[in-house]
């Protein structure tokens, strides 16, 4: 049991001074002066000093086994590690293959995801990958949505890029619907998650299922919308139509908006903001190609990029608690995850303790404590300790 005192609490609205209790791996109590209770009772107390308590912020879009390859196998990125993400304050992170579905498989990303949660991170999994037919373990999208308890929707599957297989629309169709089906009998996710390129059909392939299918906004979650400013125009205008968009926190080339920049346009902009996302593409290569699709560099994309945005917002004029949203509730909220993105009693203690400055101090996942002061309580078994 963990007592947090004097807590400056965002759920993520902003709620003052308050003590949270923690037992079970749940939030037990919320109040301005929480009593400790026996004295016998095992409750460690932690004063927060008037820190900001946060809702551990929740990544949906993250190369677990790690990215890349798209310039021969010495680009494969690695995969991710436990203080990849703890140290970021991601306590719930959702992870995909993208370009490589032929080196890389679904069930490695599922056995990845399930050392992390392991170490003490909570995990979920996207099915397929840029390519149609997408990459299944039991033979098709909706049966993996159904039988596979960590796996909850599909993606990333690329469209109006040269590195997708040029999905027809009828195989969109398909997918989506098998997602959506599979979401409606297992109440998970069961969505798309579209990996957006630079190329000139931008989205106009999910206006198409929007305007000849039945199936839902809700569906259609397309991500990296940020590259270019002809894309976020496009996908702006699509909000307004119930489709959620996610920002990449990236900082791309000229003709893109950084992580920052989007967010705080969107949010500017008298859009919905609770259809708007924020995700790293933690641990994926972050290419730039020639006109022959030639790689000519590369970065890889970290989780620390979502706090790194919410600061830049911020600092920008936005409410802390409509940009937290962006990496926490909405996020939540979309994928179905009823048990956290928010504070509240009875939900998850997945928590986030930043100073002012909103640097990581404390990050508790499923009430245990991963980050303190700012370094790593727990660490992989690969990992080197300091």
């Amino acid at each position: 049991m963990l007592l947090l005192r004097n807590a400056d609490l965002y759920t993520p609205a902003p709620q003052g001074e308050r003590d949270l209790l923690v037992a079970g791996g749940l939030i037990a109590a919320i109040g301005p002066y929480l009593s400790a209770g026996p004295a016998d009772w095992p409750i460690e107390e932690i004063d927060l000093e008037g820190k900001l308590l946060l809702p551990g912020l929740i990544d949906a879009h993250l190369h677990l086994t790690g990215g890349g390859g798209e310039g021969g196998p010495e680009t494969r990125v690695p995969p991710l590690s436990l203080t990849d993400l703890s140290r970021a304050g991601v306590t719930t992170g959702v992870g995909l293959l993208g370009t490589d579905t032929s080196t890389r498989s679904i069930a490695e990303l599922l056995a990845v995801a399930r050392g992390l949660e392991r170490l003490g991170l909570s995990t979920f999994c996207y099915t397929g990958g840029y390519p149609v037919p997408p990459l299944t373990l039991t033979g098709g999208v909706r049966s993996d949505i159904v039988h596979v308890d960590r796996i909850i929707a599909v993606g990333e599957l690329a469209i109006s890029d040269h590195r997708s297989t040029q999905p027809t629309h009828e195989e969109l169709a398909r997918i989506a619907a098998d997602a959506h089906i599979a979401g409606m009998m297992t109440g998970k996710a069961g969505l798309v998650h579209f990996h957006l390129g630079d190329g000139p059909r931008g989205l106009a392939p999910l206006r198409r299922l929007l305007d000849e299918t039945e199936l839902p906004a809700r569906v259609l979650h397309p991500t990296h919308v940020n590259r270019n400013r002809r894309l976020w125009a496009e996908a702006k205008a699509l909000s307004s139509r119930g489709i959620t968009l996610d920002i990449t926190a990236f900082d791309p080339d000229d003709v893109g908006l950084s992580g920052v920049e989007a967010l705080v346009d969107y949010l500017e902009s008298g859009l919905d903001p609770a259809r708007v996302t924020l995700s790293s593409d933690g641990g994926g290569c972050l290419p730039e190609f020639d006109a022959d699709g030639v790689l000519l560099r590369m970065g890889v994309g970290t989780s620390m990029s979502l706090l790194a945005t919410l600061r830049g917002a911020v600092a920008r004029g936005i409410e802390l608690e409509l940009a937290l949203a962006a990496t926490t509730r909405n996020v939540a909220r979309l994928y179905r995850m009823q048990d956290r993105g928010e504070i509240a009693v009875g939900k998850r203690a997945d928590l986030l303790v930043v100073n002012h400055d909103l640097e990581v101090d404390l990050v508790i996942a499923n009430g245990r404590i991963l980050v303190r002061d700012g370094e790593p309580l727990v660490r992989g078994p690969f990992e080197a300790r300091p």
